[in-house]
């Protein structure tokens, strides 16, 4: 009976096409949402004017310094659990959580007292992480039915 020869030194887990398609994905969100907020920044102002125009492209910086910070916090928490394998404390968890939203709550009341106008644009900008999302769901699906990923 010939023995099984089987290679020792090979990856036990082959790259398979979507887990590097998929594993991409918040690169291209991040990608959509600069696309998006410059495409609907422009067509605000050419719609609302300046005013709105400044709030909206002020609601997708927070919204992407918020995913930013968001995807950059969860990356770190989870290296620092799975490598040194203690639990963590929730103080500075918390804190970062926080200081998010104060930082939303500042421009907002910037914006409110300045250019109360603005507030709208505000608002809708900070949907900004949504409609990326969105464009990457259809772009995968896309993916998905044409290319078999």
């Amino acid at each position: 009976m010939p023995q099984d020869e089987t290679n020792l030194d090979a990856p036990t887990t082959p790259e398979v096409p979507s887990d590097v398609f998929y594993s991409g994905a918040l690169d291209r969100i991040r990608s959509f949402m600069i696309a998006i907020a410059l495409i609907v920044t422009a067509a605000s102002w050419w719609k609302f004017g300046r005013g709105t125009a400044a709030g909206l492209l002020l609601g997708c910086v927070i919204a992407y310094l918020n995913f930013h910070w968001l995807k950059s916090g969860v990356n770190g928490l989870a290296d620092r659990v799975t490598s040194t394998g203690k639990r963590q404390s929730g103080a500075g968890i918390i804190a970062r959580f926080l200081l998010r939203y104060i930082l939303l709550g500042a421009a907002a009341y910037g914006i409110l007292t300045s250019f109360p106008a603005s507030l709208r644009g505000l608002f809708a900008g900070l949907f900004l992480p949504v409609g990326a999302i969105a464009c990457e769901a259809g772009y995968e699906l896309y993916v998905a039915i044409a290319r078999n990923v």
